[in-house]
């Protein structure tokens, strides 16, 4: 029997990516996007196993309309993949209420929502997984990247917590933290509007890199990221709560980790009494 997935985010990029994956292995897909005319290749390409749905993560209507569809249409859901994001880029001092508040309802409580909505099915069906995309920056940092790297901590200390609470009714969490891939995450990036011309030669080199990203011939290929995380959904064995996707994506969190571990000691020196 095939697994039936909800993917959202599914118009390009890594969420495009897995659902054809997923289709292909056999499985069951419904994908959202906001307007469903951008899914119609994903559907045309597997009639009878994509389901295309509407949803407008920041619109807690959409969101309950689109579990309540896929649910229907499917017979359950035994996936949920959270992929839906969009960047934002400024300094810290740039960033508004406004716009930081449209950034964390699309990184942190539309994926909150959409848990929350599914857990009944999973508990009740008694399995389930719930994969969380993060990025690399949700455990590390970059200039011009605040308000989007303060939606991926979140996003993922809430997944550490779930991961606890839902285990004992054989439900699986996992954080997927991707490193660089070819998507238009950087050119879909939008930026502040408030500019601070003294943040240039801190955080403009972060905005070049990113909006190259899609034609970035040292990125990953979305298609091996589909691939990787059939891989996960497929283990047998326990796996880790959080898993790195990409080459260069350990290479950052490996760096991260030893500059964590550099900022404890230099924190045990000044704060504790010497022998």
């Amino acid at each position: 029997m095939g697994r039936r997935w909800l993917i959202t985010g599914c118009s390009s990029g890594l969420g495009h990516a897995l659902a054809d994956a997923a289709a292909r292995a056999g499985d069951e897909v419904a994908v959202t996007a906001r307007k469903t005319a951008d899914l119609q290749d994903l559907a045309g390409a597997w009639p009878g196993r994509i389901t295309t749905v509407p949803l407008e993560l920041r619109d807690a209507g959409s969101c309950e309309q689109a579990v309540r569809t896929a649910s229907d249409r499917l017979g359950g859901i035994d996936i949920l993949v959270n992929n839906a994001g969009v960047g934002l880029f400024g300094a810290v001092e740039e960033v508004s209420d406004t716009e930081l508040r449209d950034q964390l309802e699309t990184l942190v409580v539309g994926p909150w929502r959409l848990v929350r909505l599914v857990l009944p099915l999973m508990r009740a069906q008694g399995h389930g997984h719930i994969l969380n995309v993060s990025s690399v920056v949700g455990r590390m940092s970059f200039p011009g990247l605040a308000a989007y790297t303060a939606g991926k901590h979140a996003l993922e200390g809430m997944s550490q917590t779930l991961a606890a609470e839902a285990a004992p009714h054989g439900i699986r969490v996992t954080v997927l933290e991707p490193g660089m891939f070819a998507t238009r995450y950087g050119v879909a990036m939008t930026e502040a509007g408030r500019r601070i011309p003294a943040y240039d030669g801190t955080n403009r080199a972060m905005l070049e890199g990113s909006r190259g990203l899609a034609t970035n011939p040292g990125t990953g290929r979305p298609e091996d990221f589909a691939a990787r995380v059939l891989g996960i959904v497929a283990a047998d064995a326990p796996t880790p709560l959080r898993i790195p996707v990409g080459d260069d994506a350990y290479g950052y969190l490996e760096h991260a980790g030893q500059a964590s571990r550099e900022e404890l000691a230099a924190a045990r020196m000044l704060t504790t009494d010497p022998a």
